[in-house]
């Protein structure tokens, strides 16, 4: 790709709260280091000439503002750009979360002794705790039930069921809900963390071309997590059983020794395979065998 002008820069704003550190990380790791004078800090500076303001702030205000042009691209959840109805162009979903790499669930929850099954079993004006509660509305209008849905902030589980019938809430792994004792009955929407865009930014190809740009660093280091490069000497009778034990994204690269030496063999693999596949490789007559890191894998 040709260079970004260093006239045209992009005003960037990030997550703080529960995906601040997992996003701080992912941009380190894609060689966009977001340096500020403090871990309270709300504003940042990011060295590369296609960034000119780094600001972080809450992700359920992000898609309103990138919205509204007061930043050209952001990093918040789908589940926030939902809620505020936010007309903005999607760049793709980055595959983290707060702790994996799991997208979250917002879903409804109800007693563990509730005897609901679904949202069909519950009755109309039910009372609903939530954080979320424009797509809330939306989701039960939609599947028409009445309900009466009152803003939580925070500690949505404690309050079922003396002062909510059920919440809507976000969850990972479910575990939390089951340890306050409660139960999923429903789920509203799946959510990735996202790259959203200011659409007339979107619509200037210059800077377009900078975001694209910055989605390729941040995607190639997230398919690079978990994976290793894997390199080893063969020689021309193990050749066959070698390549039959390698897995690779494509085909592994193979390439000939000076001399007649036998083959060079290449290929990326998962970090999960390797404490298996290492000795059998060795087994089918691999030497020389190399594991070595990845930061990113641009496909």
């Amino acid at each position: 790709m040709a260079p970004v002008e260093s006239s045209i820069v992009l005003k960037l704003v990030l997550p703080k709260g529960s995906l601040e550190k997992a996003t701080l990380d992912l941009f380190e790791a894609a060689d966009l280091p977001v340096v500020r004078s403090s871990s309270v800090e709300y504003r940042a500076t990011i060295a590369d000439p296609r960034i000119d303001e780094v600001r972080i702030l809450r992700p359920q205000e992000i898609p309103t503002y990138v919205a509204e042009g007061l930043f050209d691209i952001g990093i918040t959840g789908r589940d926030w750009v939902e809620e505020t109805a936010s007309d903005v162009e999607s760049l793709g979903e980055l595959k983290y979360s707060k702790a994996t790499s799991l997208p979250i669930r917002v879903v409804v929850a109800v007693a563990g002794d509730s005897t609901a099954q679904s949202i069909a079993d519950l009755p109309h004006d039910l009372r609903v705790s939530t954080e979320y509660p424009q797509l809330t509305r939306r989701f039960f209008e939609e599947r028409g039930i009445r309900a009466d849905i009152r803003l939580s902030y925070g500690a949505s589980e404690a309050k079922i069921p003396d002062i909510a019938d059920c919440i809507v809430d976000i969850t990972e792994t479910g575990r939390a809900l089951r340890a306050a004792g409660l139960r999923i009955i429903d789920e509203v929407l799946v959510s990735y963390t996202e790259v959203v865009a200011n659409k007339m930014a979107y619509a200037d190809p210059v800077k377009r071309h900078a975001m694209g740009q910055l989605m390729t660093l941040l995607n190639g280091t997230l398919d690079a997590r978990g994976r290793v490069l894997v390199k080893m000497n063969v020689g021309s009778d193990d050749l066959g059983a070698v390549l039959a034990l390698v897995p690779s994204l494509k085909a592994p690269t193979v390439n000939p020794l000076a001399g007649d030496g036998g083959y060079a063999v290449e290929t990326v693999v998962s970090k999960t395979q390797i404490n298996t596949l290492i000795p059998a490789l060795k087994e089918a007559g691999a030497t020389g065998i190399l594991e070595l890191p990845i930061s990113k894998i641009i496909a």
